[in-house]
Parts: structure tokens; C-alpha cells; sequence
């Protein structure tokens, strides 16, 4: 983001670290032979990034593209959505991650097209550290730490610099076994935890890689761990945030899912905009359980992300 008195770039008081997926969604009932994807986009850093900016966050992507139609777009979607593109960098010769969502009579399927994507050949020495360095908090998810060995090397190199410089620092646990086995998975989302200040797990998540069943006992688990804040999400049972000394929940909003993408990208993402903006937990944790619950009552990853404004009338209407 600019400067525009002095034309120079502001450091994000957000960054978020990670993947853009370009999305094609099969449409049903299409004869076969006939156009039968609408595109669309997703990641779920790229989702919690305009998720910040729509609740009103100086937010940038940290992340590369491949110069190809699917990183520009990118690029000029992030700059409609005021997300700063100062740290993406555009490589000539990799290519943008693709996902395929698909149907059947079992269900949908995604497929991915994203081995030996821009994104996923991050290294450390990449990193824009003073950006880092410069920001209030920084975002990564276990899903950046799947896709590559060295995505997952340049995860914990920009937790280490972030902490280096206090830059809180944000983590997602998003489970995804398609990129890498349960024990792996359970080994790195456990070491990150020891290093963050928020921790967001989603409850069956959080299950597989725990082996416990209880909330109370999942947080007590992640707090444990090292992390300052853990906010578990629940689903239809709400969410709750702790710390060592208090333990919020809140219960769901009552609206008619038809959706869930992105609903625990934008949870995150209007969670931590509140929160380094000086809300207390239980403030950051309202917002975030109405953003969510606006963002699963329409289709895609970014079109239902809502406003400020719809937030602060969905609170409203809820008291």
C-alpha cells in the first residue's frame, strides 16, 4: 500500500504468507462438450488476506506467482481488493497453482495442479524479512508447510523473524492428508504451535492430529504447546478463544449454510484484524464468529467475504 502524500510503500500491518489457487468448479447438469467450469479463486491465505482488507486491514499477500494468465489475475484481483502486491514476486518460468473441483454421485472432488508451483518453490533466502519485520503480525497455515519442503523451511524462517522482531505471528492448521501423511503433518503443526502467539484449529482437525475429543482438552493441548492464544473453531457449536487466563465461547449465528468455503479464512482473517487494531478476545471473537457465519451463506471463496458494515449489522441484529 502507498504512501500517498510521499508515493512510498507503507509496510502491511498484515502479511499473509502463502499459496493462490486459481479454481475451476464444474457446474452440474452441463451436456458434455459444452463449457462446464465457471473460474474463481482460492487459497486459503490469499482468502484470509481480502477477508483482513474487507474488515478494513493494511494487508499484503506474501507469496510468488508464475507469470501466466492465472497470476495476473491474481494480482489484479488482490489490487481491486486492496491488498497490498508489493511482496509477490512474478516468476517467468513456474506457474500458478490450478484446482479442479469436480461431482459425482459420491460427492465433490478436488484435483490439483500445483507441483513445482511458484508458490510452493519459496525458499528462506526469498523471504522479504524487513517486511516482515516491519509488520504487527504475520499469517501462515499448515497448508504453505505442505506443499514443499522448502514452502515448509520458509514457514518457520519467517515465524523466526517475525519473532526476532515481535511481529505477532498467526497460524492455521489447516489439515490437508492429500499433501502429506498424518504423522508429518502432526509433527510440524505441533512445532509450529510451540512458536505462534494465535493458533487457529478447527475442531475435527484438530482430533486427528491430537488424538483427543473434548474442546477444553484440544485447547489446553495447544496451550501447552507454547501458543499464546489458541481460537477453536467448532462449526454449528461456535467457537471459542483462550489464553492462560480466560476461555470465551460463542455460539454459532443462526443462518442457513450453503457454502462453508473460505469460512475459516475469513474467521481468521477478520479475527486478526480486530485484534491487532487493540480489540479484546472476546471483541476479535465476535467479529470473527459474524464474519464467518455471513461468508457461509453464499457460493465461492471470495464473493461472500463480507464488508465491515455487514459485520457490525450482523452483531447489531444479534443483540
Amino acid at each position: 500500500m502507498l504512501n500517498s502524500k510521499s508515493g512510498q510503500q507503507v509496510p502491511a500491518e498484515i502479511l499473509s504468507f502463502g499459496e493462490p489457487m486459481f479454481e475451476f468448479s464444474q457446474m452440474k447438469d452441463v451436456a458434455l462438450g459444452q463449457a462446464d467450469f465457471l473460474s474463481g479463486f482460492g487459497g486459503d491465505a490469499s482468502n484470509f488476506a481480502i477477508a483482513a482488507a474487507r474488515q478494513g486491514a493494511n494487508v499484503g499477500m506474501l507469496t510468488h506467482v508464475g507469470n501466466d494468465e492465472f497470476g495476473k489475475r491474481f494480482i489484479d484481483l488482490w489490487t481491486k481488493e486492496r491488498v497490498s502486491t508489493h511482496n509477490v514476486q512474478v516468476k517467468s518460468n513456474q506457474h500458478t497453482g490450478v484446482y479442479f473441483i469436480t461431482h459425482d454421485d459420491q460427492g465433490h472432488h478436488f484435483s490439483f495442479l500445483r507441483k513445482n508451483s511458484a508458490a510452493s518453490l519459496i525458499t528462506p533466502d526469498q523471504l522479504p524479512i524487513e517486511q516482515i519485520e516491519a509488520a504487527k503480525l504475520l499469517h501462515v497455515t499448515a497448508i504453505t508447510q505442505a506443499i514443499s519442503s522448502s514452502s515448509c523451511d520458509s514457514v518457520f524462517a519467517a515465524i523466526e523473524a517475525a519473532k526476532q522482531s515481535n511481529t505477532l505471528v498467526s497460524y492455521d492448521t489447516n489439515l490437508r492428508l492429500k499433501l502429506w501423511s498424518l504423522a508429518r503433518a502432526r509433527a510440524v503443526i505441533n512445532e509450529t504451535v510451540k512458536m505462534v502467539d494465535i493458533c487457529f484449529p478447527s475442531i475435527d482437525e484438530a482430533q486427528l492430529i491430537t488424538g483427543l475429543t473434548h474442546a477444553d482438552d484440544i485447547i489446553d493441548h495447544h496451550l501447552k504447546l507454547g501458543a499464546k492464544v489458541v481460537v477453536l473453531k467448532q462449526g454449528s457449536d461456535g467457537a471459542t478463544v483462550a489464553d492462560e487466563q480466560q476461555r470465551i465461547h460463542v455460539s454459532p449465528h443462526k443462518v442457513t449454510p450453503v457454502d462453508a468455503t473460505a469460512a475459516g479464512d475469513s474467521f481468521a482473517g477478520s479475527f486478526c484484524t480486530h485484534f491487532v487494531r487493540g480489540a479484546s478476545l472476546e471483541q476479535a471473537l465476535l467479529h470473527a464468529n459474524a464474519t464467518a457465519s455471513i461468508t457461509i451463506t453464499g457460493y465461492g471463496a471470495v464473493a461472500p467475504l463480507p464488508t465491515l458494515e455487514q459485520v457490525e449489522n450482523r452483531l447489531l441484529e444479534s443483540k
